[in-house]
């Protein structure tokens, strides 16, 4: 067996990659030993007889082939055969005709036109690394915040680079209106979605993603960060209003003022991250007609009629409540459907039938508050809504007593009365 030799051009083309980012040693040291493989095999026809010992700590690559030994003048293919003489003039003086005798290979000797070849398979495999490496990473942070450097705005994208000089995209599509941008200037933004068409990443990002909200909220908002508050839904329209619905899992935490914060501190960040969009937070209930009697907010319902299994609701207000649940360009009820995944239609009540009708808020002297509420929570927020109501109605939906709501009506029908 001949004895070891150095490969200085090896040390060389190994400093250069050792270092390389997002790929692990194990790998690197896989892809070094294919591509010695990869060069050899076309040089020799073949690899199978080859043992290829890398030495990344070192910074070099042993290369041994195992050669079948035969008599003098019997070789037939010297890259799988030795002849006994040649093999005991290698080092093997022991060498003995059906045995193996292995024969280190440098590669150096090959000259310079094997070492380009090694670097190009090299680098090509080490790009293609990298490209994986980078989908992977970003495949992984779909729906997460990130943060990348303005370089270049098109017509219709903006290039970002992030910290690690990878290229996201915004398109202006995923753009919230009226963003503008500065080459140079830090923003924030989604990773919407990630491909990998022919093994070259392609990272788009926005800002009009509902997750956008959801993040910045995370990051302004401890409580939500820490799990104590959820985000239960979110309805956007980018550069306009949204609405988010958030719910406690401690009694003691009011979420709708944690994420508004002492003065409207911590909302007001992410309103002007989101150019003076318009946020309304509301708390969250699992109660579909309390649920979208909060979306409509600051309208105040009369009834609302539901209609689950089609998830459509009618609603019925005041007339001078209807321009409020409506909103203006009709915003409001279009991000209250959105939130609520109901399609909801309003009805104007008229003059006549609500002129003199009173909030059951108002009654809190003759009815309990807990009754109030589960009457408002199946839709009845008035008295004559209550009325109007079928009375087997208020016993089932809003789980009360017969008694107890032939006691509501009484009081109810004295008041009208009187």
């Amino acid at each position: 067996m001949a004895k070891k030799a150095e490969t200085p051009n090896m040390v060389e083309r190994f400093a250069e990659f050792k270092e390389l980012k997002n790929i692990d040693k194990t790998t690197m040291i896989s892809v070094l030993e294919e591509s010695f493989r990869n060069v050899l095999s076309k040089m020799f026809g073949t690899d199978e007889n080859l043992d290829v010992i890398m030495n990344p700590d070192k910074g070099d690559v042993q290369i041994f082939q195992n050669l079948e030994v035969v008599p003098d003048g019997e070789v037939t293919d010297p890259n799988r055969q030795i002849s006994i003489s040649d093999a005991r003039a290698d080092n093997d003086p022991d060498a003995e005709i059906g045995e193996e005798h292995t024969k280190e290979i440098i590669f150096a000797d090959f000259g310079r036109r094997a070492i380009l070849n090694l670097r190009q398979t090299l680098q090509s495999k080490i790009l293609d690394l990298q490209k994986e490496a980078i989908y992977a990473k970003f495949k992984d942070l779909e729906g997460e915040l990130v943060s990348g450097e303005v370089y270049q705005t098109w017509s219709k994208e903006t290039l970002l680079l992030d910290d690690d000089k990878n290229e996201l995209l915004l398109p202006k599509t995923e753009s919230i209106p009226g963003d503008f941008f500065r080459k140079g200037e830090t923003i924030r933004a989604v990773v919407a979605t990630v491909d990998n068409k022919n093994n070259n990443p392609k990272i788009t990002v926005s800002r009009t993603n509902e997750n956008f909200l959801r993040r910045l909220f995370e990051l302004e908002v401890p409580e939500i960060h820490d799990g104590l508050i959820n985000i239960r839904a979110v309805a956007r329209i980018p550069g306009e209003r949204a609405k988010i619905a958030v719910e406690s899992y401690d009694d003691r935490i009011d979420p709708v003022g944690a994420c508004v914060g002492v003065k409207g501190s911590r909302i007001h960040g992410i309103v002007r991250e989101l150019r003076n969009e318009n946020i309304d937070v509301i708390n969250y209930t699992s109660n579909p007609s309390l649920f979208i009697q909060r979306a409509l907010s600051p309208a105040k319902i009369s009834s609302i009629r539901l209609d689950e299994e089609e998830k459509k609701a009618e609603v019925f207000l005041r007339p001078e409540e209807v321009s409020l649940a409506i909103g203006k360009g009709g915003l409001n009820i279009k991000l209250a459907s959105m939130l609520t995944g109901y399609v909801i239609d309003v009805y104007r009540d008229t003059e006549e039938a609500y002129e003199d009708d009173i909030y059951l808020d108002e009654f809190n002297d003759e009815i309990d508050g807990w009754i109030i509420e589960a009457l408002k929570n199946i839709g009845c927020v008035t008295a004559k809504a209550v009325l109007s109501t079928p009375r087997e109605v208020l016993v089932e939906k809003a789980d009360l007593e017969e008694d107890m709501v032939d006691n509501i009506i009484n009081i109810l029908k004295a008041e009208f009365e009187d």
